[in-house]
């Protein structure tokens, strides 16, 4: 098992027509329930105990025996809380949940990202944090990601592991196309994509606009100075920024700089290609260096890391999981309990260790495992290095909102339209723009 997939949540999107009509059905039953306490689930025992159901995704067997400890040490210093571990499959994640909460069966504190927890985060479905965790301990989180988990000026969540996004880049690949350093920027990355093709034939990278699959392509636009929507919701793209990343795309696509397959194949096509020495830049986290060694060993052996590409903005992307508490949970008090557990200083320091991902709060990322390594160190712990300090410029560039989805289908489908030919640039942005603003 590897915890890579994990960073891909939103990367990745949501998974389609049955689990939106699922979502449907749940935001109805969670608007028209309230907050009643119907949390079957989690039951006071006899004994007064408080039963606590904590749902993860994908860590077992990899973590098994972490958390296993964890939630020993914790029932050890809270003999009242019995905490009941269930760790559900990263594909199965989304319509579980959304299963349990219409049969009222939603476990107690669940491992989700920001992105898809706030298409229930508007209708009430999560405790609301504000009232429930003080000043003090808020602050123990770093502030632009503990804002990831709020919408409508409201908290639904307690951030828990990160990750920045690196470029990963095969040095031979750039060497043979003359290129001495990694692009830093999106204009630099489209001279080195033609330099790459012209000298070795191969593409210097891949990104999908598939609607369903990596949000890369939308957050480009906020890194190169585009507000997707504005206070009222309404599209904020159709503007010369805006125009001019729809052009970037296009014009990228359309001189074959970018393999077709950007249309069909979502992102785990670009880890292949990688891989297989067809791409010269990967953009991924820190963590997915361990699988290119396992998986291609003599990849790994020319892969180094670089800082994320970005636009004159300046801005870097951060991917975050979080904690969350159903609304109609029965044990309210000993859910937050035992997440602010997990996610306290010590805690995510020794999972991040562990799980070589990025903790969420302030002590913790100070913490010198982050800061500073040998020169002689090998690639994977420079990458750690380079992705923690990152967090300082990094945020959730497209913040929880209603309907996300459906922006990114709407831009996407759009984009490609105007990458086949079948609508202008100009055309492409104003339809985005009106199908957005015009959804019902």
């Amino acid at each position: 098992m590897s915890i890579t997939p994990v960073f891909f949540s939103k990367i990745r999107g949501w998974k389609r027509l049955g689990i939106f009509a699922l979502l449907g059905l749940t935001l109805s039953w969670v608007v028209s329930c309230g907050t009643g306490n119907v949390n079957n689930s989690t039951q006071q025992s006899a004994s007064g105990n408080s039963n606590v159901e904590f749902w993860t995704m994908q860590l077992q067997p990899q973590f098994t025996e972490f958390f296993t400890d964890l939630i020993g040490t914790f029932e050890t210093e809270n003999p009242d809380i019995k905490v009941n571990w269930v760790d559900v499959p990263w594909s199965a994640m989304e319509s579980k949940i959304l299963t349990a909460m219409s049969a009222r069966t939603a476990p107690d504190v669940v491992n989700l990202n920001p992105s898809f927890a706030s298409q229930l985060a508007t209708r009430n479905a999560w405790l609301d944090l504000d009232s429930k965790v003080s000043a003090d301990v808020r602050q123990t989180y770093l502030p632009n990601i503990w804002k990831a988990s709020t919408i409508n000026g409201k908290s639904f969540g307690l951030p828990w592991y990160l990750t920045t996004r690196l470029t990963i880049y095969n040095t031979d690949l750039l060497n043979q196309a003359g290129v001495s350093q990694p692009p830093t920027t999106y204009a630099e990355l489209a001279t080195v994509a033609r330099q790459v093709k012209e000298k070795t034939g191969k593409y210097a990278f891949f990104t999908t606009f598939v609607p369903e699959d990596s949000a890369e392509v939308l957050e480009s636009f906020v890194q190169m100075g585009v507000n997707l929507v504005d206070a009222q919701g309404k599209a904020a793209f159709n503007t010369p920024e805006g125009r001019a990343v729809f052009q970037y795309w296009v014009d990228l696509y359309r001189n074959e700089l970018i393999p077709p397959e950007a249309l069909t194949q979502g992102h785990r096509y670009g880890i292949e290609q990688y891989q297989a020495g067809q791409t010269a830049l990967l953009a991924s986290g820190p963590e997915f260096l361990r699988t290119i060694a396992k998986n291609a060993p003599a990849i790994a052996q020319v892969s180094a890391t670089a800082p994320q590409i970005t636009g004159p903005t300046g801005k870097k992307n951060v991917a975050v999981m979080n904690l969350v508490i159903p609304n109609n949970t029965d044990q309210p008090d000993a859910a937050l309990k035992f997440a602010l557990y997990v996610t306290n200083n010590q805690n995510q320091l020794a999972f991040a260790k562990a799980a070589n991902v990025l903790p969420s709060t302030v002590a913790a990322l100070s913490d010198d495992y982050f800061q500073a390594i040998p020169a002689d160190a090998p690639t994977v712990e420079k990458a750690r290095v380079v992705s923690a300090s990152q967090l300082q410029q990094a945020e959730v560039l497209v913040p929880a909102m209603e309907n996300l989805n459906v922006l990114q289908r709407t831009i996407y489908d759009n984009l490609q339209a105007a990458m086949l030919g079948e609508k202008t640039v100009d055309q492409a942005v104003t339809d985005a723009a009106a199908e957005w603003d015009g959804r019902g």
